[in-house]
């Protein structure tokens, strides 16, 4: 069993520290808005390239390259640059990937200008994806109380806005170009006045002293950081968490690729009713995140991991076994509450060592990407010969791995160093 608090004792909140944490959470918004903004203008720009489900598959999975290679950037451009500017960079490039991917498809019908705008806009969602959780969970020690789940939220509430202002931009036939644009234009804006309350450094630095005892380069942090991304893994409890993370990234990523399809093919749901199954899971998950921090407070990482988690497995058999609609519902708003804390408190874990949580949190990263990667087509391969419902038991089994090595979630103490500004 975890011990009961996860964080340091609960503190007075300082008025530095609320504006950090605020600007967390609009970070983490404006990542879920610039994601879902594309998606929800897929139809048009597919009908503008004219290109058949499995090109407009290729073209999304650049997104899914793009956020990997931004985790792989992230570690040394945080040391370069610090958070705040390394967030602002991140998101600007991401928002200038947005609109050039909407003028690629519907402005230019240019498949290569969409697939680099795609990229860009993977690229600046990846990066920010570790530097917001490092940051995020930096403020969450400073002030004592779990947030993490919450801003994961926020990130969840984003996606439902940006999907909504796609929706009614799709409604009012607003050019899906022009529509991307101001999106962009409006998170550049955005992140620029939030970032303010950042502060640069999180990390606690590392003493490293030079022939001359000068302070270490920014050249030299990012070659160090390069190594440390290879030898991190020597952690047998980062292992560990990243099982965690593989876990409930494949239980969130596969209920938002396959729900809806499995609950019209085999569950005999219409298309509207799929829909609205996929937004019972979407909205159990928000909810999960939202309200799981006094959980977490009260009951510890790894135990808050295990309940959530052996909601999924119910939720999941709930959802494979029942044929009939109030049973396969009632299973996915478990799946969903189940899939909601895995992923945030695996990267709030990560980040406990503050002298290299940003290399630990993109490692952990990395796995929840992979597994979003490739998850679709593994369970796609699997569809193809036992069906959608069975080829769910590999997200089960792998749920079971996660809530057996939640231990691993556990509360390491760490010092937490006042940031520089």
């Amino acid at each position: 069993m975890s011990t009961p608090m996860t964080t340091v004792a609960p503190r007075t909140v300082t008025t530095e520290q609320r504006h950090w944490r605020n600007a967390i959470f609009v970070i983490f918004a404006l990542s879920g808005v610039m994601i879902s903004s594309f998606a929800a203008r897929l139809p048009a720009a597919r009908q503008a390239l004219d290109v058949d489900p499995g090109q407009i598959g290729l073209l999304i999975l650049c997104i899914s390259f793009g956020a990997i290679l931004g985790l792989v950037v992230a570690p040394p451009a945080a040391q370069l640059l610090g958070h705040r500017v390394g967030i602002s960079a991140a998101l600007i490039v991401g928002s200038v990937g947005l609109a050039l991917a909407g003028a690629g498809a519907t402005l230019w019908g240019n498949i290569p200008a969409t697939v680099v705008g795609l990229a860009l806009l993977g690229f600046g969602n990846g990066a920010v994806d570790v530097m917001m959780n490092v940051s995020g969970a930096a403020v969450e020690r400073r002030i004592g109380r779990t947030i993490l789940p919450f801003m994961h939220g926020c990130f969840s509430v984003g996606t439902v806005i940006g999907a909504g202002i796609g929706a009614g931009a799709a409604a009012l036939n607003v050019p899906t170009w022009a529509h991307l644009a101001v999106i962009a234009l409006v998170i550049v804006v955005t992140v620029v006045v939030a970032v303010r309350f950042i502060p640069t450094r999180v990390e606690e630095p590392k003493a490293q002293a030079s022939v001359g005892g000068a302070a270490e380069s920014a050249l030299r942090r990012a070659q160090r950081s390069v190594i440390e991304r290879i030898v991190v893994w020597r952690d047998a409890t980062l292992v560990l968490i990243g099982v965690v993370m593989l876990g409930m990234a494949f239980a969130e990523g596969s209920a938002n690729d396959w729900i809806a399809l499995a609950a019209v093919d085999q569950h005999g749901a219409t298309k509207a009713q799929g829909a609205l199954v996929l937004d019972a899971f979407l909205v159990a998950m928000t909810i999960g995140r939202m309200a799981g921090g006094p959980l977490v407070d009260r009951l510890g990482r790894a135990t808050a991991v295990r309940i959530t988690a052996g909601l999924a497995v119910v939720g999941l058999l709930l959802f494979i076994l029942g044929g009939r609609p109030e049973v396969f519902v009632a299973g996915t708003v478990l799946w969903g509450l189940g899939a909601s804390l895995g992923f945030p408190l695996g990267m709030s874990a990560a980040a406990d060592d503050e002298r290299n949580a940003t290399t630990r949190v993109a490692a952990v990263a990395m796995i929840g990407y992979l597994a979003f990667l490739g998850g679709p087509p593994v369970i796609g391969f699997l569809a193809d010969h036992v069906g959608i419902l069975h080829a769910l038991i590999i997200v089960l089994a792998l749920v079971l791995a996660s809530f057996f090595c939640a231990p691993a979630l556990r509360h390491r103490e760490v010092s937490s160093p006042r940031p520089s500004r």
